[in-house]
């Protein structure tokens, strides 16, 4: 998984300045801003692509639900914008910026916020996950998403909303956007799926060769569903407070009940997280366990080898003396006849370490 390194440097960059300041706290993904609008109802739907915000403020229709899509958050002056038209408050628009906010659900009078986590594969062959922040406000008659970068899972949800006969075109505005949270929300089951894959795949070759790599492969697992957890956890909060705060009216009993689903969703997602949690651990004990055998495997091959040595060193010292009355120096066989005794001392060591199953 990509990660941001330098995340205590862009906390720090608001500080001294007043509350509301809009200041973006994040990496510049892209220089060019883009921003899409999908307006529908239940005969019509028209798409609008342009980074002239003016140009698709106009083109909101009071008379149709609104879907409006803004890709670089590093645009301040075009969200301050989109702020004052849809009347949004300065805190508000804030939390929009600052990308390390944790996921929450907010209610104001006129809107509902929302903030959360978006995974997904950061190329089609990849097999590392990327993720960026994103905020969803819902109104009367708009939706609001603001997303970091380029590329996000809603593209399933645009080709429904082109669909006349889709549910979504027959539904109320909160059901696009408990779907729009329930998309991303489901991003997070791939992002698990891989590292089940990744814990799978580590485990077996701990198990064939376990090496330094293997060691830091683990704590590398460890540290996303750390990441990974402090993301769900909150977020199971915010779509608990879905399901039972409504004060604006804007989500309807038959959209809460279908909250209810994704709370159950984050509710699994977490219990997953913990007991791959526990399969790291597990996996770095693991390889510890393998080194130490490892090493034991070595230092029994050692000890066996120091072990034969012994008495073969005793044997050579012996006649390696030098006193003058040693028969065996002498002895036409004496060299041959102490070879054969060496070698004879180690088979039968050797026989001896076999059947205690030393080896």
């Amino acid at each position: 998984m990509k990660k941001k390194s330098h995340k205590h440097k862009l906390s720090s960059s608001k500080a001294g300045l007043p509350p509301g300041d809009l200041v973006y706290r994040g990496e510049v993904y892209t220089e060019n801003k883009s921003v899409n609008l999908l307006s529908f109802n239940t005969k019509s739907f028209e798409k609008i692509d342009s980074d002239n915000v003016e140009l698709i403020l106009k083109k909101v229709n009071p008379d149709s639900f609104n879907w409006i899509n803004l890709v670089g958050l590093h645009n301040t002056d075009v969200i301050s914008k989109i702020g004052y038209h849809f009347n949004i408050h300065p805190l508000v628009l804030e939390d929009v910026l600052n990308t390390e906010h944790r996921p929450k659900a907010e209610e104001s009078e006129s809107y509902l916020f929302f903030t959360l986590k978006m995974f997904k594969k950061q190329e089609i062959d990849s097999e590392e996950n990327d993720y960026e922040q994103v905020s969803i406000l819902l109104g009367k008659n708009y939706i609001i998403t603001f997303q970091e970068k380029e590329g996000d899972v809603l593209d399933t949800i645009r080709e429904k909303l082109a669909d006349e006969n889709s549910k979504l075109r027959k539904n109320n505005i909160d059901y696009l956007f408990y779907r729009i949270i329930d998309s991303i929300v489901d991003s997070y089951y791939k992002m698990i799926e891989d590292l089940g894959d990744k814990i799978e795949h580590l485990e077996d070759s701990i198990y064939l060769n376990a090496n330094s790599q293997h060691y830091k492969m683990a704590q590398d697992l460890r540290r996303e569903l750390i990441f990974l957890r402090k993301s769900v956890y909150p977020l199971r909060e915010a779509i608990a407070k879905m399901t039972k705060e409504n004060s604006t009216g804007l989500i309807s009993e038959d959209t809460q009940r279908y909250f209810t689903d994704v709370y159950d969703h984050s509710i699994h997602i977490i219990e997953t997280i913990e007991t791959y949690r526990d399969l790291t651990s597990g996996l770095m004990d693991l390889y510890m366990t393998s080194v130490s055998n490892k090493m034991n495997e070595i230092m029994k091959v050692l000890t066996i080898i120091s072990t034969i040595f012994i008495p073969i060193t005793f044997i050579a010292g012996i006649y390696g003396m030098n006193f003058k009355f040693m028969p065996e120096l002498n002895h036409r066989w004496g060299y041959p006849i102490a070879l054969f005794l060496m070698l004879g001392v180690v088979v039968v060591m050797l026989i001896f370490f076999k059947k205690r199953k030393w080896f």
